[in-house]
């Protein structure tokens, strides 16, 4: 059973809240809102438990850096615990302690599941590798952040400022 990855006991240990890692994400998120096109979440709940894979185990819920809606409202009068119903972006940003390859298995995870568009953000580098497919990734590490399928145009300069 050493082939299982467990992904809620990973996130526990190499969710650091970093400084780098919680300005890139608050970045993000504001430069995915000025958009217009979107709502945008951070840390949000995504339900998972439909999705089954024998090499990658995890509990009922998986939680993306940011992640974005088409425009809608806020839920009122009553609060959503766990999205069921998929972002069409899933971002998820490098800890100090985190290797890709826990990522890479998280996009496995949202692909299978319906999200359109993955990106993989690496402050101490800083570069944004956009994932259309898993294999497919297209890395930027000057000018802007393109993401074709969703038709996101971000300055790179201002994810890592």
């Amino acid at each position: 059973m050493n082939d299982l990855i467990l992904l809620d006991e990973v996130e526990e240990v190499s969710e650091m809240g970093s400084y780098n890692h919680s300005t890139t994400q608050a970045n993000l998120a504001f430069l995915l809102k000025r958009t217009g096109k979107y709502t945008v979440s951070t840390e949000l709940s995504l339900d998972v438990s439909q999705f089954h894979a024998d090499h990658i185990t995890l509990g009922n819920e998986i939680r993306p850096d940011v992640c974005i809606y088409p425009k809608r409202g806020m839920s009122r009068p009553y609060d959503i615990l766990k999205m069921t119903e998929m972002p069409l972006l899933a971002v998820e940003i490098l800890s100090p302690k985190q290797g890709s390859q826990e990522i890479l298995e998280k996009f496995e995870v949202y692909f299978a599941l319906g999200v359109k568009s993955c990106w993989l953000v690496d402050p101490t580098t800083e570069v944004v590798t956009v994932y259309s497919t898993l294999e497919q990734p297209h890395s930027f590490s000057v000018g802007e952040v393109v993401d074709e399928k969703l038709g996101i145009r971000l300055p790179l300069e201002e994810v890592f400022e």
